[in-house]
């Protein structure tokens, strides 16, 4: 789907100066795992996934290793990786986001680098982030304060799916609220069109957005 095509891009870009152990936490079935073992196979990734089903297509798509377990309790040891990937996550309504970010501080080296990305704009909820069972999206500031009180520095935070803003709003507030998530397959002519809208804004800041993405060190 376009959506994750942009999404893996900017993440990917995101972790262009990093080398060693990187960390996909929540991973899902394994999307952002095969794409950085493809842009990126000088790292080590690996994959956290609470759901089995999810955890075993993850390992069969990307050939990386993959952990069963919560982001709220992450299995690993102190100091384990040199980047972590939290990329829709800290929203979902399972994770208790003050307790994860205090593990993914707690695994990262120091100097060891987080990457967030979260929906944007609690007042976009929607049957969608029902769906999808998410329970709280944020703006900037929001993202940037929670980092910061969880310990983390140089927090970096801006919107991104900002040209597509306006046909989300319409989309998710005139749609009724038992609607289906907007994660589908879209014909072909249409994924290749809205993937092309977020590659065009690749590199403009944008003042608003669907989503927000973060980056903060571990001091």
């Amino acid at each position: 789907m376009w959506w994750y095509r942009a999404l893996h891009a900017r993440l990917a870009a995101a972790l262009a100066g990093v080398r060693g152990q990187v960390l996909d936490a929540g991973c899902g079935t394994g999307g952002l795992l095969s794409a950085l073992r493809v842009r990126r196979p000088d790292l080590g990734v690996v994959g956290l996934e609470w759901a089995a089903g999810a955890a075993r297509r993850a390992r069969q798509k990307s050939a990386a290793p993959v952990v069963r377990g919560s982001v709220n309790f992450l299995p690993f040891a102190d100091r384990s990786f040199d980047a972590a990937i939290a990329a829709d996550v800290l929203c979902h309504a399972a994770v208790e986001p003050a307790r994860a970010l205090a593990e993914l501080n707690r695994v990262l080296r120091p100097g060891g680098l987080l990457v967030v990305n979260m929906p944007a704009y609690s007042w976009l909820l929607s049957a969608h982030d029902h769906r999808v069972h998410n329970a709280r999206r944020q703006n900037v500031r929001e993202v940037r304060a929670m980092l910061r009180a969880s310990g983390f520095g140089t927090v970096h935070a801006r919107y991104w799916n900002g040209f597509l803003l306006p046909l989300m709003v319409a989309s998710r507030k005139l749609r009724r609220k038992n609607a289906a998530s907007d994660v589908a397959a879209f014909p072909p002519w249409l994924d290749a069109t809205l993937h092309g809208v977020t590659a065009i804004e690749r590199h403009l800041w944008m003042p608003a957005g669907g989503s927000v993405l973060a980056t903060a060190i571990r001091p």
